[in-house]
């Protein structure tokens, strides 16, 4: 009975470490392939947030818009490119900072509408790596971008820094909260951006550590307070990309005291603009340029 006894446990023994070696196999399996792919995350990090279109994508010859092909160099000599669509009597100049998926040759309709429309000059530029500008992108050169975008527009029209318009579009936005923060602005508009980066990329991939690990920043949480002119901010309440939360949560921490918020009802991320938001857009722009007539009349 000894040794059946004996036998019998030896065989539970054998069969119990046999499961937690299988466990195990299956754990450290896991484990690699998490690390795996926590490694292509780093390594990719610039692409996947600059995922850049380069010339020829988009409409290079639109019809019925007049630009000026613009070339200027960046702080470190990138040269970069951007379209200027002057006005014969503006309103006022603006500067577009457009998306992460975006080029100037994605943006005819726009530059249409703020011209037609809004009765203004806009420069819309690209950000190194993107169209016809030469380089790569990253934080430190796309942040040196929008400055040298911006002193590009203010040299040519003969208005100091802060007397341009800033608009950004999601990433964008991070673009436009650094320019108006460093060099001020007439005033600022942001669509559908964002608090930080990292807070963004921990909703799309949150099996992952992003905020300890991502480069990465474009926090434009702790730079926005540093800007004390107008605000008009507008966020899609169904954004899947950047959650309405994080556009909620930016324009709640500014410190401007003329500042509005436009909800758009139902709208995701890439959508077409609301009525009511166009219509926003459209009123804080003569806002802007009455407040600059009686000033000059001052």
């Amino acid at each position: 009975m000894n040794s059946k006894l004996a036998d019998e446990t030896m065989k539970n023994q054998d069969s119990s470490g046999s499961f937690w070696r299988g466990i195990w196999r299956f754990v450290r399996v896991g484990l690699i392939i998490y690390l795996v792919v926590l490694l292509l995350l780093i390594f990719l990090e610039n692409s996947l947030i600059f995922p850049a279109p380069r010339y020829p994508a988009g409409e290079w010859e639109p019809a019925d818009l007049a630009y000026e092909d613009v070339y200027f160099d960046s702080e470190d000599g990138t040269r970069l490119h951007g379209w200027f669509v002057d006005h014969p009597n503006p309103k006022a100049h603006v500067l577009f900072c457009h998306g992460n998926g975006e080029c100037v040759a994605y943006l005819a309709e726009l530059l249409k509408r703020y011209r037609h429309e809004f009765g203004v000059s806009i420069f819309a530029f690209d950000y190194r790596g993107y169209g016809r500008s030469e380089g790569s992108p990253h934080e430190h050169g796309v942040l040196a971008d929008g400055h040298a975008a911006q002193t590009w527009l203010a040299e040519k029209v003969g208005v100091q820094l802060s007397e341009v318009i800033i608009v950004g579009r999601s990433l964008g936005g991070a673009i436009s909260v650094d320019l108006a923060s460093r060099n001020g602005a007439r005033a600022l508009v942001l669509e559908r951006t964002f608090t930080k980066m990292p807070e963004v990329a921990s909703r799309l991939y949150p099996f992952l550590p992003v905020k300890m690990l991502m480069k990465t920043q474009f926090d434009s949480a702790s730079k926005i307070s540093s800007y004390k002119g107008p605000l008009l901010s507008s966020h899609g309440t169904d954004d899947q990309i950047i959650p309405f939360e994080f556009g909620k949560q930016l324009f709640e921490i500014a410190t401007s005291e003329d500042k509005q918020f436009i909800e758009e009802s139902g709208l995701g991320h890439n959508d077409p603009y609301s009525d009511e938001y166009l219509q926003a857009l459209s009123d804080f722009l003569e806002l802007q340029t009455n407040a600059r007539r009686q000033n000059e009349d001052e």
